[in-house]
C-alpha cells in the first residue's frame, strides 16, 4: 500500500525536491515558464475514474486557430537559449485534435528550443499518424496512459476496449523495434498503492520490452475528483509554479492539477502569456512561498 506521511513529515525526498525549487528560482523560470500546457482540444475518448474529464465543464471546446498562433508567438519572446517544454494537451487526448501535426510543425518553427512531450491513450494513434510524427523534431517521450494491464480492469477503470488498444500498443512496438520511433514510449499507470502497481510494471517488461513503464500515484485534482484514494498534501513547494497550463477556452488553468479551470490565473484571450506568468500573485509562489500547505489551492494538491 501507499505510505501515507502526515503533512509535517520531511523526508529526504522531500529534501530534495525543495532543493529543486530553490535552484529554479534562482534561474531564468523566475522570468519564463519551463514548460507550457496548451490544450487545443478539450476531448477524450476515455472516461478514467480517477480524471476530471467525464465531468468536465469545457468538454468538446475547440481552441481557434488564431489563439494558438497568438500563443506561440508571444512564447517566442523567451530566449532561444532557455530550454521549454510544451504539451499540447491539458485534460485531453491530443491525438483526436486533427490539427495537432499542424501544432507541432508551428513549435518546431517558432520555437526551435522547446521539447514536446506527448500524453496518449494510444487508440487514436494510427499508423499515418506515428509515421508523420518522425517528421516532428524534439518530440521528447510519448506517454501512454494505459493504467491496467487486466482486460476487466481496464475496461472498467478507463472505459476503452482493451483489445483495440493492445493492437495499437502492438503497432507502436513494432515500429519502435524497427527503429522508425527516435523518441522514448513510457507505458504508464496511474498507481492506486495496491499489488497491482508492481505487477503492471512487471506485464509491460515482459509483453512491451522496447518501453519504459512508469506507476504515479494519483491526486485528488485540487479537490475535483472526489473518493480517490491519495496520499495527504506534502510540506512542499511546487514545481509547477514554475509552468503555465492553458486550457482550451483560453483561460489559463493554476496548474496541471487544477482540471477544471476552477481557480485561473488568466485568459490568453485578453492577455499576454508571459503577462499572466509573471502576474504579481503566481510570481509570488515562486519568490516566496516555502510550502504549498499555506497557500490555496495548492493546500489541496498531492501533485509531485
Amino acid at each position: 500500500m501507499l505510505e501515507i506521511l502526515s503533512p509535517n513529515h520531511y523526508s529526504p525526498q522531500n529534501a530534495e525536491y525543495d532543493a529543486g525549487i530553490a535552484r529554479l528560482r534562482h534561474s531564468p523560470y523566475m522570468d519564463y515558464p519551463r514548460h507550457v500546457h496548451l490544450e487545443t482540444l478539450a476531448r477524450c475518448n476515455a472516461s478514467c475514474n480517477f480524471c476530471p474529464y467525464p465531468n468536465l465543464n469545457r468538454k468538446h471546446t475547440k481552441m481557434s486557430d488564431e489563439l494558438i498562433d497568438k500563443v506561440l508567438n508571444e512564447l517566442t519572446e523567451i530566449p532561444q537559449e532557455i530550454k521549454l517544454q510544451i504539451s499540447p494537451f491539458k485534460v485531453s487526448e491530443p491525438f483526436l485534435d486533427t490539427r495537432l501535426l499542424d501544432t507541432l510543425e508551428k513549435i518546431n518553427r517558432l520555437l526551435p528550443q522547446a521539447k514536446i512531450a506527448l500524453t496518449s491513450n494510444a487508440t487514436a494513434i494510427t499508423e499515418d499518424k506515428l509515421e508523420a510524427l518522425q517528421d516532428i523534431k524534439n518530440i521528447s517521450y510519448l506517454w501512454i496512459s494505459f493504467n491496467d494491464h487486466r482486460e476487466a480492469e481496464y475496461e472498467r477503470v478507463m472505459g476503452l476496449p482493451y483489445q483495440q488498444t493492445i493492437q495499437r500498443l502492438e503497432m507502436i512496438h513494432d515500429t519502435f523495434a524497427d527503429g522508425d520511433i527516435y523518441f522514448a514510449v513510457v507505458l504508464a499507470r496511474v498507481g492506486d498503492g495496491t499489488q497491482a502497481d508492481q505487477e503492471f510494471e512487471q506485464w509491460s517488461s515482459i509483453h512491451y520490452p522496447l518501453f519504459k513503464s512508469s506507476v504515479i500515484p494519483r491526486m485528488a485534482w485540487t479537490g475535483q475528483v472526489e473518493g480517490l484514494a491519495v496520499d495527504e498534501v506534502p510540506n512542499i513547494g511546487c514545481v509547477r509554479w514554475f509552468e503555465l497550463s492553458i486550457t482550451a477556452t483560453g483561460e489559463v488553468a493554476h496548474c496541471c492539477a487544477d482540471g477544471q479551470a476552477e481557480y485561473p490565473i488568466g485568459n490568453v484571450n485578453e492577455q499576454h502569456v508571459l503577462e499572466i506568468y509573471n502576474s504579481p500573485e503566481y510570481r509570488k509562489l515562486r519568490e516566496a512561498t516555502v510550502s504549498r500547505l499555506s497557500v490555496a489551492p495548492c493546500n489541496k494538491c498531492t501533485f509531485k
